[in-house]
């Protein structure tokens, strides 16, 4: 960092800690920094809850999970199912007072379909996406899609944002650096500082839907007038500022951290979400030894879901003993067929099978952060059970920017990217093939990090988003949890629950996930 960066920096962590006067003032401490400005470039949780302040959707998932429309005023499809015209409601501008156009929205939705698992379905489908007039969007497609408007409303991937036309016609694959929505809330650039924090304040102009909130539909009122994200790397220290109250909101409590804030009468400790999120190994593809099957069955069959989930989350409260569906064990897709092999840890088997895999003892680059506690427990127990089974790890802990940048690199392991990576996903991302992005196997090296190539579970996802009858799609899904055991895209660890605190003055916290701001009052 330069002495011009530092004193910047000095500077915004004073002006943040400032007393706001009249203002309303929430703080919060994310588990992990603000990285990148570009919600649609990431699922990172933190860049996920600045999208959702300062960008719109067109459709939202409610406490069902069933899309309702957000931005959308009124829709009208075909008899044949094959077209939608959607009409943006009035009076939608964005924070540099431009009108929202359907021309934003077409120019954003091309970039979020390059992008996003369930929008390369809908493209593939797609006939043509126009702008007609200033206010309508049309989607002729090719044959019905019955899951389009949840698509449009999804959090899972690359989030569906609408963006002003000139951002979005940048490259899909570079983050834009500006953030320049139509939500909620304002990004401050002034207060952004990478490592310190960020700030946003509640925007006059936005005109919230008049419904009630559900889940993550319904109207968003911003109910304090600013956010301010106060980054601390050390999970202790974040805890010890909620209990001070310098701090009123944190996320991701580390294990040891839970019994000492929930004996604290000014804290809520709790969940926010009925699903569980979802715990996995991601093994790097493109490289061995987890490009052949058998090193990703001996790491699967080296797992103990209980020791990585008591290592990272701590007593059985916040986590399920045992769940073995891709799709989260408390949602209705849970399907665990094909699973029956990997149900109980078995380190002799999963040894052979490492060596048959052509395996002979090459360094393992294990990537980790050391930022998040659970994130770092669960690398640890990784780094553990490949040893117990003979292999040679290199366990690499950094901070979490460093993991999402890294990570995403597909360079050779020798030579600075990566073999095998703990990570998690909301169960709200994760529920359904159509979102979970994990699953995502297009050989074309644009899925999620890793890049799996498997056509014949494509070819199933892709059958399951054209099936409208309901039996079928669930007998295809139990094809499709079989094909994914075969194949093994990630090796699961657990379902836990995300605990949070926050401040007694705090209420209206939306119990849902992810975290959004809006509904939120401060005493």
């Amino acid at each position: 960092m330069t002495r011009k960066t530092l004193l910047a920096a000095f500077a915004l962590a004073a002006s943040l800690a400032a007393p706001a006067g009249a203002q309303s003032v929430l703080r919060y401490a994310p588990s992990s920094d603000l990285a990148t400005l570009d919600a649609m470039i990431t699922t990172a949780t933190t860049v996920g809850q600045h999208g959702s302040m300062v960008y719109d959707t067109l459709y939202s998932l409610d406490e069902n999970r069933e899309p309702r429309p957000q931005m959308v005023g009124r829709e009208e499809v075909s008899p044949d199912g094959l077209t939608y015209r959607m009409t943006l409601r009035p009076n939608l501008r964005f924070h540099d007072g431009q009108p929202v156009t359907s021309e934003d929205v077409v120019a954003s939705l091309n970039r979020w379909m390059v992008r996003d698992t369930l929008g390369q379905l809908i493209k593939a489908n797609l006939v043509s996406l126009t702008a007609e007039g200033g206010d309508t969007v049309v989607f002729v497609l090719s044959r019905p899609f019955p899951f389009l408007r949840l698509a449009l409303g999804s959090i899972a991937g690359s989030q569906p944002i609408i963006y002003r036309r000139q951002d979005a016609a940048q490259d899909p694959f570079r983050p834009i650096t500006t953030a320049v929505g139509s939500g909620p809330f304002r990004f401050i650039p002034s207060r952004y500082i990478l490592g310190v924090g960020a700030a946003w304040e509640r925007n006059p102009d936005y005109v919230p839907r008049d419904e009630p909130v559900s889940g993550l539909a319904g109207g968003k009122r911003a109910l304090v007038d600013r956010v301010e994200l106060h980054f601390i790397p050390d999970a202790a220290t974040r805890g010890n500022a909620l209990r001070r109250g310098e701090i009123d909101l944190i996320d991701q409590l580390p294990a040891d951290m839970i019994p000492l804030l929930q004996r604290d009468r000014n804290v809520v400790v709790t969940r926010i979400s009925s699903l569980a999120s979802i715990s996995y190994l991601r093994p790097n593809f493109l490289f061995p030894p987890f490009n052949d099957v058998r090193a990703r069955q001996a790491l699967a069959l080296a797992v103990s879901q209980p020791d990585f989930m008591a290592a990272g989350y701590g007593t059985q409260e916040w986590w399920q003993p045992a769940c073995f569906s891709f799709f989260g064990c408390d949602t209705p897709n849970g399907v665990q067929v094909g699973s029956e092999p990997y149900r109980q840890q078995n380190l002799e088997r999963a040894r052979t099978l490492l060596r048959e895999s052509g395996y002979n003892g090459e360094r393992i680059v294990l990537i980790g952060t050391s930022e998040l506690p659970a994130q770092q427990a669960l690398a640890e127990v990784a780094a553990d059970a490949l040893r117990r089974i003979g292999a040679n790890v290199d366990l690499q802990l950094m901070d979490f920017a460093s993991v999402q940048a890294r990570r995403l690199s597909k360079a050779n392991p020798n030579a600075g990217g990566w073999h095998l990576t703990p990570s998690a996903l909301s169960g709200t991302g994760m529920w359904t093939p159509l979102l979970n992005v994990t699953i995502n196997t297009n050989c074309e090296q644009r899925n999620y990090l890793g890049w799996p190539c498997n056509e014949n579970i494509e070819r199933l996802r892709a059958a399951y988003a054209a099936e409208p009858d309901a039996a079928r799609r669930a007998a295809i899904l139990e094809e499709m949890s079989r094909a994914l055991w075969e194949f093994l895209p990630v090796i699961l660890t657990g379902n836990y629950y995300s605990p949070f605190a926050w401040r007694r003055e705090v209420s209206g916290v939306i119990r849902t996930a992810p975290l959004v701001f809006w509904n939120i009052e401060k005493r």
